[in-house]
């Protein structure tokens, strides 16, 4: 009796580490889907939505305006700020969509302070104004672009040549002004995108009457961290530019970025940006660029006689074209100028020379080759599928933002193979990274074919380095000629140089 009570004591005891080894065989595998480890550092998926906004408008409108300056000092007096008529952001938005952007951004407090909203902050304001000096433009703005189903937002200078409290050894202007400045139009409505805050900072201005120089270290003043936290507490995707550090200007006003040009890099606020065209292959900060341009031949404000700039370059000025490609087709997104008249709209030659490039766009770009029917996509090198998830070489031409190409680990180059039905003309190859998991791509070639077996090169001598968010390749192989070659029926992309294994969201022909 005792040996078989020993026995059984003994079972129960092997089967308890037996147990917990069968529990342990039932554990789900780390990574089921087998998808690619990231390449830090990472977009925030606010930065992933506002790369995706490529092409957006500014409105530079205010006190500058009725004054004729670019920089209005802060002693203007507010009447001196008169609408012909009631301004009409609806008109500027309809305007900027026709354009085919996808959002805008009006400057409603430049650095002489003057405010376009009834700010409870200062008296320097439309607050007190009459009819129609006293039409709320932000509101106006944010309703506009509601009822359009447009992004939207705020240029807030940091710089208030106005304040008293502007560095006055304080903290009372960035308390008191600025940050309530930023939350009060935080809360005008849905749909806010981006803020804008520009680096022009301290300075000589009226100081509420004290005239003089101040100077601030932008750094430190503006309280970043806090000013974030009160934003994307009201607008989770809203992307803070400029003081923000959410994303960094592209290094020029002229609508150009570089050839080679990397969403990360290394800069802090206010340090050297000599290299903001091109980013940092190794930056430790995920930094895209934004090129801000001007679409007429005077200034960011509105002023007498100036011209819309054409849709093709002339006169050894940039196009729009031009300018285009040379922003969101090398991985930046594109805020371009529409300055209102002093009547607070659109001149008529701007709203027809936009809704032409809106015209031109969709000519360019409104018929993908790689979405027909019968096309067929191989690649040499293809990942094992996961468990819902493939990485199959036509996920590059389904239109889905979520499905990705990509080769096993330790591969880090791609031959893709697109083979059209027919042979068509070609003028345009468009490629995406699925930047969700990092910017890869440091070189790379594009050919076609007419037969599948003579090759011959795509784009000229155009660089082709960097890919990121998107690229533009033309035919040409550079942006100020936008001719097509005939008789294509194959395109091959080779990647040949990648920071891991290539993942590759879309390619697109136009």
């Amino acid at each position: 009796m005792k040996k078989h009570t020993f026995l059984l004591a003994l079972g129960l005891l092997m089967a308890a580490p037996m147990a917990a080894q069968l529990d342990l065989i039932t554990e789900a595998p780390a990574n089921p889907e087998n998808e690619p480890a990231p390449v830090h550092p990472l977009p925030h998926p606010r930065q992933v939505k506002w790369m995706q906004t490529e092409f957006y408008a500014f409105f530079h409108y205010g006190m500058n305006t009725y004054t004729g300056k670019e920089w209005g000092n802060g002693d203007e007096a507010n009447t001196l700020y008169a609408p012909k008529g009631q301004p009409n952001p609806k008109q500027w938005l309809e305007t900027a969509q026709a354009a085919g952007m996808k959002g805008g951004i009006a400057v409603v407090k430049h650095h002489d302070g003057f405010c376009l909203w009834p700010t409870e902050t200062t008296d320097h304001s439309i607050k007190n104004l009459p009819a129609p000096g006293n039409y709320n433009i932000a509101k106006g703005f944010a309703d506009a672009a509601h009822d359009l189903g447009m992004k939207f937002g705020f240029y807030i200078s940091p710089w208030d040549r106005n304040s008293q409290y502007y560095g006055d050894g304080t903290d009372r202007y960035v308390t008191n002004v600025f940050l309530k400045q930023c939350q009060e139009l935080a809360e005008y409505g849905k749909g806010q995108f981006e803020m804008w805050f520009d680096g022009a900072n301290g300075g000589s201005g009226y100081y509420g009457g004290a005239g003089g120089s101040r100077s601030i270290d932008r750094a430190t003043y503006y309280d970043t961290p806090n000013l974030r936290d009160m934003v994307h507490s009201i607008h989770a995707d809203c992307v803070l530019w400029g003081v923000g550090g959410e994303a960094r200007w592209i290094g020029n006003e002229a609508g150009w970025a570089g050839t080679t040009n990397w969403c990360t890099d290394n800069r802090e606020e206010g340090k050297d940006q000599s290299n903001a065209s091109e980013g940092n292959e190794n930056g430790w900060m995920w930094l895209p660029g934004e090129s801000d341009a001007k679409a007429t031949t005077g200034g960011w404000f509105w002023h007498s006689g100036e011209q819309v700039l054409g849709l093709n370059p002339e006169n050894n000025r940039s196009g729009l074209m031009q300018m285009y490609l040379e922003t969101v087709g090398r991985n930046a997104t594109w805020i371009l100028n529409l300055p209102p008249n002093d009547y607070g709209v659109l001149p008529t030659a701007t709203v027809n020379r936009m809704k032409e490039f809106g015209q031109m766009l969709k000519e360019h770009f409104g018929t993908n080759l790689a979405a027909a029917e019968g096309v067929k996509v191989t690649a040499d090198n293809t990942r094992p599928a996961g468990t819902t998830r493939t990485y199959d070489a036509k996920n590059v031409v389904d239109g889905s933002l979520d499905t990705y190409y990509a080769t096993e680990d330790g591969v880090n180059s791609a031959t893709i193979t697109i083979e059209l039905p027919e042979a068509k003309s070609l003028r345009y190859v468009v490629l995406q990274e699925h930047i969700q998991l990092g910017q890869r791509v440091k070189a790379f070639k594009i050919e076609t074919s007419s037969n599948g077996t003579t090759w011959t090169k795509f784009g000229g001598s155009m660089p082709t380095t960097t890919i990121g968010y998107k690229r533009i390749i033309t035919n040409s192989g550079n942006t100020t000629s936008y001719t097509s070659r005939s008789g294509v029926k194959y395109v091959r992309v080779t990647i040949s140089d990648c920071k891991s294994c290539p993942v590759i969201e879309n390619i697109a022909l136009y």
